[in-house]
This record gives C-alpha cells, sequence and structure tokens, in this order.
C-alpha cells in the first residue's frame, strides 16, 4: 500500500490524481490486477467521472452544493455536516482493473479526490491486488 498526500485549496474541490495512480502503477510494476484509491477523511471522498471538460466537475460540485448547502439546521456542531453527507454519498473509494500496467478507465474517465471541507492537507491510499 502507498499513501499519497494531497493539499486542497478551496472548500469543495475535485483533485484529479489518475497521474499520480498511472506513476505508482509503473513506479512498483504493477501490471495486472485490481487498484483501490482509499480515502480515509469522513468529510473528502474518492470518484471516477469525466475528466476531460471541467465543467462535468464544476457542475457536480454546484449541484452539491445547492442539494446539500454549507449552513442548513443540522445538528453536527463543526459546522462541516454537508461535508459529511457530500463524503458518505460519493464514497470513501474505487476500484479499477489493472491490464498490462495500465489503469483500464473509460477514454474520458479520470480518477478524483474530493474536497468537501478544505482547504485541508489530506492523504489517500492506494492499495493494488494482483491477479
Amino acid at each position: 500500500m502507498i499513501t499519497q498526500n494531497v493539499s486542497t485549496r478551496s472548500r469543495m474541490e475535485f483533485v484529479n490524481i489518475t497521474n499520480t495512480v498511472r506513476e505508482t502503477l509503473r513506479e512498483y510494476g504493477w501490471a495486472s490486477g485490481i487498484v483501490t484509491i482509499y480515502c480515509p477523511h469522513t468529510t473528502a471522498a474518492i470518484t471516477i467521472n469525466e475528466s476531460a471538460d471541467p465543467s462535468v466537475v464544476s457542475d457536480i460540485i454546484k449541484t452539491l452544493a445547492k442539494n446539500i448547502p454549507h449552513r442548513d439546521n443540522y445538528s453536527h456542531m463543526e459546522g462541516n455536516s454537508d461535508a459529511h453527507i457530500k463524503a458518505s454519498l460519493i464514497g470513501p473509494s474505487e476500484q479499477i482493473i489493472v491490464h498490462s500496467g495500465e489503469l483500464l478507465l473509460g477514454t474520458w474517465q479520470g480518477i478524483f479526490f474530493c474536497e468537501f471541507d478544505g482547504p485541508r492537507q489530506r492523504r489517500y491510499h492506494i492499495h493494488f491486488r494482483s491477479d
């Protein structure tokens, strides 16, 4: 398992980590199996979505903010209940098939670290299981 650090700059931000995951595969010679990307934070998540057009990420962030507002009548006292809800909806991890050293992502897909309570210094884990 490899741990990577990520710095976020905004309260809500999607950081494209696809190239970091690819570089990790190459560096460790991981060729055929399943890679899991896991986020150990309760106010952040991991997702796969379109990475070619940044307006897709912008639309996702806008829709999440509209449907789960930052300030509402939440009971949690820390002021970040919306971030917990968003992280639960997106989820803490993704698994991707690796074949011949390559991620089997679709043409437009990318892997994103999703920040919902930033800016912060965060981390995520990359775990590989071979065939």
